[in-house]
């Protein structure tokens, strides 16, 4: 009963000042997502060449993700595995670095991936494509990242917590170790920005971003 109260009480907090700061987070979005766009636009028809040149495919990887208020949106990036990696990740499931059973799939060294893919996303370039979905309103630039429905569906109750906030390009656990960080860590930092909220803690995560993506530690 005790817990149950005191998660009522963070979300009620939190409610309070997400609501107060929606409007200066989602104007920093804008100022940030629109420039980059425009910025990056040589970045993305190098990137979307290199992929297609490399086996004629699609350039973009669509999935269907979960966003706020249990909400699916679809979620591009730039494709960075071979073209039938869903049937082969059914066959490498037992490898998971996270755990057979565990709520993501993450493998060092993942067969499936690219020569490109395996530079873009070191660096987290296959991410890009998602400015797209910050533009539309579905993510923000800092936030939750956006499970897959499969995911969801291991979830704990408390964990669905995570989905009451506009999933992000990046997030607390981005810049703290990335995919070496198993799911529950990941789910103790989500709670523990979404307690802290506030739209300097949004400024101060992007910042440390980029050193992060540069270092490339974590990302595979």
């Amino acid at each position: 009963m005790i817990h149950k109260l005191k998660t009522q009480f963070i979300i009620a907090k939190w409610y309070g000042r997400i609501y107060f700061n929606w409007g200066l987070k989602r104007t920093l979005d804008l100022c940030l997502t629109i420039p980059g766009i425009i910025v990056l636009s040589p970045l993305f028809l190098y990137v979307a060449y290199r992929i297609k040149k490399y086996d004629g495919g699609p350039v973009l990887y669509w999935q269907k993700r979960v966003g706020w208020d249990v909400k699916e949106f679809n979620f591009p990036k730039f494709r960075s595995m071979v073209i039938n990696s869903d049937e082969i990740r059914d066959q490498i499931l037992a490898q998971n670095q996270h755990g057979s059973e565990g709520v993501t799939f993450k493998m060092k060294d993942d067969p499936r991936i690219t020569p490109i893919g395996k530079f873009i996303r070191r660096y987290s370039i296959d991410e890009l494509p998602q400015l797209w979905c910050v533009l539309k309103g579905d993510m923000s630039i800092v936030g939750p990242r956006p499970p897959l429905p499969s995911e969801v569906e291991k979830y704990t109750p408390e964990q669905h917590m995570r989905l009451m906030l506009k999933p992000g390009l990046t997030c607390i656990w981005q810049i703290s170790g990335r995919s070496e960080i198993p799911f529950d860590e990941q789910f103790v930092l989500d709670m523990q920005y979404m307690r802290h909220y506030s739209i300097l803690t949004d400024i101060k995560i992007i910042i440390l971003t980029i050193p992060a993506i540069l270092k490339g530690d974590g990302a595979y």
